[in-house]
């Protein structure tokens, strides 16, 4: 991967629009490029979106702790469900207000430069970058997003739209993407390789079809059947999985930024009960043990009163594994793993052909693989378990399961797939105060209301209340 912090001097680029374009062209900035470069850009998108989606307030402090990978030890009030509008802004104002701002400049820099390779990846960030904000808020601004000269106050498109959008897009980038076309510079994640993007893509098309798949089945298959015709390969490896590799401070993984200052996080009881009752050879690498004896692997209740939790002793519980707080430790946004055990979803729900035990099998190899875990007599054993091995009767609790274990540490995404797959069955926090629920999404940020409030309006009214139990159309059970 290349060096990916050439980039802030890019990366404050386009942000700052105002209402109109004579107080635009009055403010500018004298200390801002006038003709940004397509390589910043990008590796300024790319890095805004990994924190943001491997940072403190959507991942340590929100859906990590709803999908009880961590736990809190100390101001337990995110993991008994207490947040207030102000609570999820900061991915809306990431991915709206830098990420995707700065991706529409690189599409447009792409066609000026008559460069469809720069195109093609900055539509797939983009992509992304949506999916993850209609996967947390449901409706979401998306056709006009960002288009702040035509549209100050930006519709709110159905999740439905925005998911069929977002298929159309990759398709194009996937059109756009060619290995033997222009080379593009600044890209953190794949190095310029266009042929892992082309990989990229699909397996993002594959994630969107499953989102869609219990709403809209025949359009999800539809999206098997144009990638098979297409005959664009998907992860072959562990090789091929998509991750930004972080470097030293203060460049370094978020989540290694945070516990240099915070011990509050510790790993969930949930998960330190599941992978010991599994014997699971990755519990080790995703909690450290105790600092004091008894060593061992202790987790943390999800949603314990403050008192309580500061009862348990911050020696006495266990922290998420090293690797995870290792300052060059990769944000992962898709892994090979994730990629088989999304096959062997749509073998079993009739969108491919295939064997769906055996890639529900290589999934979890590849999860165990994707940790340095490869030993034979291991692997033989834990997939040798009843409780591991594929029930083709209950396929969504298999990969469920399965899945919720090889997405430790991407909160985000494990939220979405246990709301769509139904497992693992969790309890809700201890002293939760949703009257025995569990959050099904992220509340819109404050702001919209202030202003955008005819958009939020209509958006409330289409969707449900902005509330943290209001399920999304995407989670249909």
């Amino acid at each position: 991967m290349k060096t990916i912090y050439k980039l802030i001097l890019g990366g404050l680029l386009l942000g700052t629009a105002s209402c109109k374009k004579e107080l635009a062209n009055i403010n500018k900035n004298p200390n801002a490029t006038e003709n940004p470069q397509p390589d910043y850009l990008l590796t300024a998108a790319e890095k805004l979106t990994a924190d943001a989606y491997w940072g403190v307030d959507n991942n340590l402090n929100s859906s990590l702790l709803f999908i009880q990978h961590w736990a809190k030890i100390q101001y337990t009030d995110p993991d008994r469900y207490i947040f207030n509008n102000s609570s999820f802004t900061t991915l809306w104002s990431a991915l709206y207000g830098q990420s995707i701002t700065d991706l529409n400049k690189v599409i447009s820099i792409g066609e000026e430069q008559q460069n469809n390779n720069y195109k093609g990846v900055a539509l797939t960030l983009r992509s992304w970058a949506f999916q993850i904000l209609t996967d947390a808020y449901g409706d979401i601004p998306y056709k006009q997003a960002n288009n702040i000269d035509s549209f100050l106050t930006p519709a709110y498109d159905a999740q439905r739209d925005v998911y069929l959008g977002l298929l159309a897009d990759l398709k194009t980038a996937q059109t756009l993407l060619d290995p033997a076309g222009p080379a593009i510079q600044g890209d953190a994640i794949y190095g310029g390789n266009i042929v892992n993007w082309k990989k990229f893509v699909n397996a993002l098309r594959v994630r969107i079809a499953l989102r869609i798949a219990d709403q809209e089945p025949t359009l999800a298959k539809q999206v098997f059947t144009d990638i098979q015709t297409e005959a664009v390969a998907f992860f072959e490896s562990n090789a091929d999985l998509a991750a930004l590799a972080y470097q030293d401070s203060p460049n370094q993984n978020p989540v290694s930024l945070t516990f240099d200052t915070r011990q509050d996080y510790r790993i969930s009881k949930t998960i330190v009960d599941r992978l010991s009752s599994l014997n699971d050879p990755r519990l080790p690498v995703y909690a450290q043990p105790t600092d004091d004896a008894p060593h061992g692997y202790v987790g943390v209740p999800n949603g314990l009163l403050t008192g309580d939790a500061n009862n348990l002793g911050l020696s006495r519980t266990s922290r998420p594994g090293d690797y995870f707080r290792a300052p060059h430790a990769p944000a992962v946004i898709m892994s090979y793993a994730e990629i088989l055990f999304d096959l062997s979803e749509a073998v079993s729900r009739g969108f491919i052909t295939g064997d769906a035990a055996d890639l529900y099998k290589q999934g979890v190899l590849a999860s165990l693989a994707q940790y340095g875990i490869t030993d034979a007599t291991v692997t033989g054993n834990y997939l040798g378990q009843a409780s591991v091995q594929y029930n083709a009767g209950n396929y969504k609790k298999s990969v469920g399961d399965q899945k919720w274990i090889a997405l430790y540490g991407q909160g985000l995404e494990a939220f979405a797939e246990w709301r769509r797959l139904d497992y693992p069955q969790l309890t809700p926090a201890v002293a939760g105060t949703l009257g025995g629920k569990m959050p099904v999404r992220f509340i819109y940020p404050g702001s919209e209301q202030s202003l955008n409030g005819t958009s939020y309006k209509a958006a409330v009214a289409h969707q449900g209340a902005d509330l943290l139990t209001t399920k999304l159309w995407f989670d249909k059970n």
